[in-house]
C-alpha cells in the first residue's frame, strides 16, 4: 500500500482544467490571441500605412495587392483593419481597467461597510446610473475636446457603476464568512480586510466581468463612431470602419463586410471566453460536472 497522499490541485489549476473542456471558450481564446497579435504586429504584416492614400486607385475590389480592397480614398482596407484593431482593443481594455479601478474598491467598501454608508454610496451609484450616457459624452467632448483618452474616461466612468453593484453583492455575502471574522478577531484593519482578504476572494467574478465588459465597451465605441463622437480620421477603429462602410454598402459592399465580420467574430469570441471562465471559476458548476 503506497504511503503517498494524492496532491490537491489549486483552484486556478482546476479552473484551467475545466476551461480546457469548453471547446467554444478555447476557440474564442485562440481567435482573440490571433487578432490581438495581428493588431500589435500590424507594421510588420502590411507594407502600407493606415493613412496612406491613393486617390487615383479609389475604392477597388479585393486583389492580390490589396487583400481586402481599398476604401474610397484608396487606403488599404486590410491595413486599416489591423490598425483599427489596435484602437478598438485599446479602448476596450483601457476603459475596462478604468471601470475596475473605480468600481471594485467602491463596491467592496460599500458592501463591507453596510448600513448608512452602504445606502448612501449605492444611492450615488443609482443617481449616476440614470444619467444618459450619450449626453454625458457630448458634454465631456464639448468641455475638454475630442481625444481618445477622454473616450477611455467617459466609457469607464459609466461601466464602473455596474462593477460596483456586482462587487457589492458579492461582498455582502462574504463579510460574514469565517475568514473575515477571523481577520477581525486578530485586529486586522478594515483596509486590510477589504483589500487583502475580501477582494482576492472575488477575483473570479472580476475576471469574468472583465471579459464580458470589453466587448460591451467596444460596442459603445462603435455606437459613438456612428454618432460622430468616436475615433476621428485619419485614425482607424473597427467602429469607424463599419460606419464608413455602412454609408457606401450598396456600392462598395466589401468596405462593410470585412470590418463587420471581424468585429462580430471578436465579440462572439470574447463572450464565449467569458462564459467559459464563468463556468470554470464557479465552484458549484465544477462540482456539478465532476
Amino acid at each position: 500500500m503506497s504511503g503517498h497522499k494524492p496532491q490537491k490541485s489549486s483552484l486556478w489549476a482546476d479552473s484551467w482544467k475545466q476551461l480546457r473542456k469548453n471547446h467554444a471558450a478555447i476557440a474564442g481564446l485562440i481567435i482573440l490571441t490571433i487578432l490581438i497579435s495581428a493588431s500589435i504586429l500590424a507594421p510588420w504584416l502590411t507594407p502600407y500605412s493606415f493613412e496612406e492614400q491613393n486617390l487615383a486607385l479609389g475604392a477597388s475590389c479585393p486583389s492580390l495587392e490589396h487583400w481586402l480592397g481599398t476604401d474610397t480614398l484608396g487606403r488599404d482596407l486590410f491595413t486599416r483593419l489591423l490598425y483599427g484593431g489596435r484602437t478598438s482593443f485599446l479602448v476596450g481594455f483601457c476603459a475596462t481597467v478604468v471601470s475596475l479601478l473605480i468600481g471594485v474598491p467602491y463596491g467592496a467598501i460599500s458592501g463591507y461597510s453596510g448600513g448608512k454608508v452602504d445606502s448612501v454610496m449605492m444611492r450615488i451609484v443609482d443617481i449616476l446610473y440614470t444619467m444618459p450616457f450619450t449626453i454625458l459624452v457630448i458634454i465631456l467632448m464639448v468641455v475638454f475636446g475630442r481625444n481618445i483618452l477622454l473616450m477611455f474616461g467617459a466609457i469607464g466612468a459609466i461601466q464602473w457603476l455596474v462593477m460596483a453593484r456586482i462587487i457589492r453583492g458579492q461582498v455582502l455575502a462574504l463579510r460574514k464568512q469565517a475568514f473575515v471574522e477571523s481577520a477581525i478577531a486578530i485586529g486586522a484593519s478594515r483596509r486590510r480586510i477589504i483589500f487583502k482578504h475580501i477582494i482576492p476572494n472575488v477575483m473570479g467574478i472580476i475576471i469574468v466581468y472583465t471579459t464580458l465588459t470589453i466587448p460591451h465597451v467596444m460596442l459603445m465605441e462603435t455606437f459613438l463612431s456612428f454618432l460622430g463622437l468616436g475615433i476621428q480620421p485619419p485614425m482607424s477603429s473597427w467602429g469607424l470602419l463599419i460606419k464608413d462602410g455602412a454609408s457606401v454598402m450598396e456600392t462598395y459592399p466589401w468596405l462593410l463586410i470585412s470590418p463587420a465580420l471581424v468585429f462580430s467574430v471578436t465579440l462572439f469570441s470574447m463572450n464565449f471566453l467569458g462564459d467559459g471562465l464563468r463556468d470554470a471559476l464557479d465552484p458549484r458548476f465544477s462540482k456539478g460536472r465532476s
